[in-house]
């Protein structure tokens, strides 16, 4: 990684958000401004631990100070954004008189005031939302009043156009997929990030080369390739490099920076395209996972399956891992899914250097998981992540027990032969 990949990497994204998005050294004093232009009177969503943080707080003298009233402040969801956690801010929201809201915080955070801004201006129920466009109908393109402070280098949720609920009995997550959720602004100061544990720290990179990767495996073909390329290739690059740097230092602000810049591009990339195989696993996998954990253990096996369709990707990704000490061997001349596989040993080489689990096997998962990635799969409301994948797959042509099922196998052993050829 260089100056020039950092510099690049702001640049990006300010061709991306534009003057809706504040970043980087300072971003926090910008908060104010954005929340003038939303009205006088605003709710306040926060993580309780944020708050221990003093950040919170910063924030909220902040407006003040700026003339603007702050007429609640409510607690952020838990962990994964529990659904009886978003009726709870819908409630909270609807029986509260704001202008606007602000939500301060993490991935979960920020996704369950999505998603309780949308019951507390629409009503229905959460599941009348779950999907593509559903709240768009209901809004008529008109985006909720939301701006979005990030605590954590990870989902990127302060910049997209995602929620995800969980349903806890089931230990399901399920998607909002729309473009009237995108907050009306976002504020991300990196340097917030040096109080993150490691845990979260680990997690999150993992979650945002997943969003790149994904993404960047289900674009071919695409008219938008070329720019989830370019988008896709630095988000990762940033990532692979100073993870371990952030890891061993939680206080090293360069490498903090370019986590947040990395996981800030892997935003951007779920804003040009669909994540897609990894994702659809995870959502079944959060009683014995975090979701990055769980992305990062499916993705080098769904790489492998879709070897034939990501070739030029494999060439560009493999020279991250190479340069980072991940792969180990010259792969230059390799293809096909020999590459692949090399891909998707560097990717677990990575996990390991982290202590990351690399097989479902070693994480905890059983048989019954599988059976229910399998199941989620076949879900009418998360049909958009099959249709995201480098080869789309069929439930009615049976792909999920040709082709999901034995790859899901090969992740619960380590053995990468149990993965199907594509034809």
């Amino acid at each position: 990684m260089s100056k020039d990949d950092m510099q690049r990497a702001e640049d990006l994204l300010r061709a991306f958000k534009g003057e809706e998005y504040a970043f980087g050294d300072g971003a926090l004093d910008r908060v104010g401004g954005y929340a003038g232009n939303l009205g006088r009177k605003l709710a306040v969503i926060s993580d309780p631990q944020v708050r221990q943080l003093g950040v919170a707080d910063t924030i909220i003298h902040s407006l003040e100070r700026e003339g603007l009233l702050v007429v609640d402040v409510f607690d952020g969801a838990r962990a994964n954004a529990p659904r009886e956690d978003v009726y709870r801010l819908a409630y909270q929201l609807a029986r509260s008189e704001w202008d606007g809201v602000i939500t301060i915080g993490g991935g979960s955070c920020i996704d369950s005031s999505k998603a309780a801004l949308t019951l507390a201006t629409y009503g229905g129920v959460i599941d009348d939302y779950f999907g593509t466009g559903r709240v768009s109908e209901k809004s008529g393109g008109d985006r909720n009043p939301l701006i979005a402070v990030q605590t954590a280098s990870s989902s990127g949720a302060h910049l997209t156009k995602y929620s995800n609920i969980t349903d806890m009995m089931t230990y399901q997550k399920k998607l909002i997929v729309d473009d009237s959720i995108v907050p009306k602004a976002s504020v991300f100061q990196y340097d917030v990030t040096r109080t993150m544990p490691q845990s979260l720290t680990r997690d999150g990179g993992l979650d945002g080369i997943a969003h790149c990767w994904e993404v960047w495996m289900g674009s071919t073909g695409k008219d938008y390739y070329d720019t989830v390329s370019e988008v896709a290739n630095l988000g990762i690059t940033l990532i692979v490099d100073n993870l371990p740097a952030a890891i061993k230092d939680g206080s090293d602000l360069n490498a903090r920076y370019a986590l947040g810049l990395g996981t800030d591009l892997g935003g951007y990339s779920i804003m040009l395209g669909g994540t897609n195989a990894g994702h659809l696993g995870s959502f079944s996998l959060i009683d014995i996972l975090s979701h990055g954990r769980a992305c990062a253990i499916l993705n080098p096996y769904y790489t492998v399956l879709f070897a034939d369709a990501i070739q030029d990707q494999l060439n560009r990704v493999s020279k991250i891992y190479r340069r980072a000490g991940f792969i180990t061997e010259d792969v230059t001349d390799r293809a096909g899914r020999d590459l692949a596989e090399a891909v998707a040993q560097g990717m677990l080489a990575l996990s390991r250097s982290i202590e990351f689990p690399t097989t479902l096997q070693e994480a905890g998962g059983t048989v019954e998981h599988i059976r229910k990635m399998l199941e989620a799969a076949k879900d009418p409301q998360l049909k958009m992540k099959l249709q995201n994948m480098p080869v789309p797959m069929d439930v009615a042509a049976g792909d999920i027990d040709t082709l999901m099922k034995p790859t899901l196998e090969a992740a619960y052993t380590g053995d990468l032969t149990r993965i199907p050829a594509l034809h």
